[in-house]
């Protein structure tokens, strides 16, 4: 069986209904210099572990989501 991610509007749908955004990163740091400021933006971790991303639900309610997958296993946390 294929990825299902539970929207909070919609219920349990497939994966194919969203699109992925990115992985949740930091912040802007106050006074971090230009190279950390790109490795925040434009590198990213890639962990194969869990991970917070960020999901759009382009083909339901139109919502953004957060959650928490893991990268190894694709197993939703929360």
């Amino acid at each position: 069986m294929g990825l299902r991610i539970t929207c909070p509007n919609c219920g349990s749908r497939p994966y194919t209904e969203f699109w992925f955004q990115r992985e949740v990163r930091p912040v802007h740091v106050a006074g971090a210099s230009h190279e950390e400021d790109f490795e925040r933006v434009w590198l990213r971790r890639n962990v194969a572990g869990v991970q917070a991303e960020r999901w759009f639900h382009y083909a339901g309610c139109r919502r953004w989501l957060t959650l928490k997958r893991d990268t190894s296993t694709n197993e939703i946390h929360a």
